[in-house]
């Protein structure tokens, strides 16, 4: 049964790993309860560097249990649920095999699958302060390619831990998360790929754009990395 096994939020704290913003959300802690969900995501929950995050496209970040696992093997030493600075912590769903567009609906909320995590320093930082091995972490996220997916929320609501996530529509082009990752990062050539998606999130869009030439070449609100 796929499900919800954490809730996570956080709100801005300061440090120094953060860069010129000089405070971040990433540290999510689970909270118990119903929580309500809306358009630009969880009550309780706040973006710090809105120059790169939140909005429409990154109102929900979702991240599975069996990736988190994966990690607890490649570090040696457990990681609590909203350590990736995610606020859904799932189990019994393959995210990263999702298809982009893909509808899920839990407690009374409709989200969408709708693009990926790019790692940044931060997330480098927030895991080197938290007592884990930072060496090289962009680099290995990367190549891991278990990004995790950023959901749009369709329909406000509310959701809380032990949830069932029903998928209730998948689209037919077939370009999972992990897809959209690897032509966002990894492999630029695959970029055009991703004119199969209907209403394409905003960066990779502009990427996509900047591929075929209608933008200058660079052209992004995100850090290419």
């Amino acid at each position: 049964m796929a499900r919800i096994c954490s809730v996570n939020v956080g709100q801005p704290v300061e440090v120094d790993f953060a860069g010129t913003v000089g405070r971040t959300s990433i540290d999510k802690r689970p909270v118990d309860g119903p929580v309500e969900v809306l358009p630009l995501g969880l009550a309780g929950d706040s973006v710090s560097d809105t120059d790169y995050h939140g909005g429409r496209d990154q109102a929900v970040y979702a991240y599975a249990r069996e990736d988190l696992d994966f990690w607890v093997e490649q570090l040696q030493q457990p990681i609590p649920p909203g350590q990736f600075g995610e606020n859904l912590t799932t189990e019994g769903i393959g995210l990263n095999a999702a298809v982009v567009g893909t509808r899920l609906r839990i407690g009374t909320t409709l989200l969408e699958v709708c693009s990926v995590r790019t790692p940044c320093n931060t997330f480098k930082g927030w895991q080197g302060a938290s007592g884990f091995d930072d060496t090289r972490w962009v680099r290995r996220f990367m190549q891991a390619r278990r990004p995790g997916p950023y959901l749009r929320v369709l329909e406000p609501g509310v959701l809380q831990a032990g949830d069932e996530i029903h998928v209730v529509a998948v689209p037919d082009h077939g370009i999972t998360v992990v897809d959209l990752f690897v032509a966002m990062n990894l492999d630029r050539s695959r970029l055009p790929s991703l004119q199969a998606i209907d209403d394409l999130a905003a960066e990779p869009a502009r990427r996509l754009a900047a591929r075929l030439g209608s933008l200058p070449a660079g052209t992004s609100t995100y850090p290419v990395l």
